[in-house]
């Protein structure tokens, strides 16, 4: 499969420039998703449009088990500052956490796979809007569920590319491997005066400073040490001129968890930092918009692709995750159904380029590796359902 997959790698290559010269947005994908699908019913595969607002999802084969691979295509708002040839096209969007490779990985298993005969069905499930939420703070991968991607799945596949990890060795571990992400919005609410006569109103920057300790808190004084936990503060707005003490000051921030029990108990502790404000004389508005589940890899998933990735690149090449608590709506997917994502090194020799930067850039020699890890773990997984 490998070899096979190293013969694809000039299209893997033209595939994955391609989509990085024309990136698109959450929900915008419309020139990529086209792209793809057309690959894709070239083929063979049944293709469906528009699922979940801009995504595709594309099925081979027939019957069970259902084996899917997502991929997800969106961009970021960012200015490209590379000057390589195929550096974005769409002024102020970029592909700058690698979905272009993705969305070429995932055609180049789906080539290998249309090649090789299989059990059961392939659903390949192209999604849009990863990054960001709608105007109802859903993303890509819940729109997608809701259109019924994910009805009869069996198992689901993902990787991302890691720019830090080198070319040839991979990086997957079975349990939480990135966090639920919710946000929470709120007011700090004070009676605006005469910045001279402070004595005649409630200062809300006052009131503010307060419930900003008592945020800075949760995790550390109301969390257990071993729960996985983060709130931060994103942005603190208030105030028009010197002199005017405002009616209110406006605080947004995130947090992340990876289990339901210690996502309650962190709204219910951000709640009370804000009550803090009426102890005070004030009073506060909270709301939280709900994000990403947790990603919780299969124990058996990672182990077909720890199998699969020691078999192609040796056992030393297959390493542990370096789990954070950064965000991935993948986890939508697998409340569903078993599986699993892994971690791609694509680090550019000697040039790390971070994800989510302008100057952000993989090893291309990845895209083969990719691609026939994912064929391969989806073909054993189909071979062996129900066994």
């Amino acid at each position: 499969m490998l070899e096979q997959a190293r013969a694809l790698h000039s299209q893997l290559i033209e595939w994955r420039r391609d989509f990085h010269m024309h990136p698109e947005l959450g929900f915008a994908e419309t020139q990529t998703a086209s792209r793809a699908a057309e690959t894709l019913e070239k083929l063979g595969f049944r293709v469906r449009r528009r699922v979940g607002r801009t995504g595709v999802v594309a099925e081979l084969g027939s019957g069970s088990p259902t084996i899917a691979i997502r991929a997800d295509m969106d961009a970021l708002p960012l200015q490209e500052a590379n000057a390589a040839p195929y550096a974005s096209q769409n002024p102020g969007v970029m592909h700058a956490c690698g979905h272009d490779a993705h969305v070429a990985m995932a055609l180049g298993a789906a080539t290998l796979l249309a090649r090789t005969p299989f059990r059961g069905t392939v659903r390949l499930l192209l999604q849009p809007s990863e990054e960001a939420g709608d105007a109802e703070g859903l993303s890509g991968a819940p729109r997608m569920v809701e259109d019924g991607a994910m009805k009869d799945v069996d198992w689901v596949l993902a990787l991302h590319v890691d720019p830090s990890t080198p070319v040839g060795q991979i990086r997957v571990s079975a349990g939480p491997s990135s966090g639920g992400v919710d946000s929470f919005f709120g007011s700090v609410i004070g009676k605006g005066g005469h910045g001279a006569r402070p004595q005649d109103g409630i200062d809300p920057f006052y009131l503010t400073a307060h419930v900003i300790l008592a945020l800075n808190a949760v995790v550390s004084r109301h969390i257990a040490p071993f729960d996985a936990a983060v709130v931060s503060l994103g942005t603190v707005n208030g105030g028009h001129t010197q002199n005017v003490i405002p009616d209110r000051v406006e605080l947004s921030g995130t947090l992340r968890f990876t289990e339901a029990r210690v996502q309650a108990q962190i709204h219910a502790e951000i709640r009370r930092a804000f009550e803090v404000a009426r102890a005070l004389g004030g009073d506060y508005e909270l709301r939280f918009e709900i994000g990403s589940l947790p990603m919780v890899n299969h124990p058996r998933a990672v182990d077909v692709i720890q199998a699969v990735a020691g078999a192609m690149l040796g056992a030393d090449n297959v390493l542990p995750i370096e789990k954070d608590l950064g965000a991935e709506d993948f986890g939508s997917f697998l409340a569903l159904a078993p599986g699993a994502m892994f971690m791609l090194g694509a680090r550019r020799e000697g040039d790390v380029r971070f994800a989510h930067n302008p100057t952000f850039d993989i090893d291309e020699a990845a895209l083969p590796l990719g691609s026939a890890i994912l064929a391969q773990a989806a073909l054993h997984l189909a071979d062996h359902s129900g066994n």
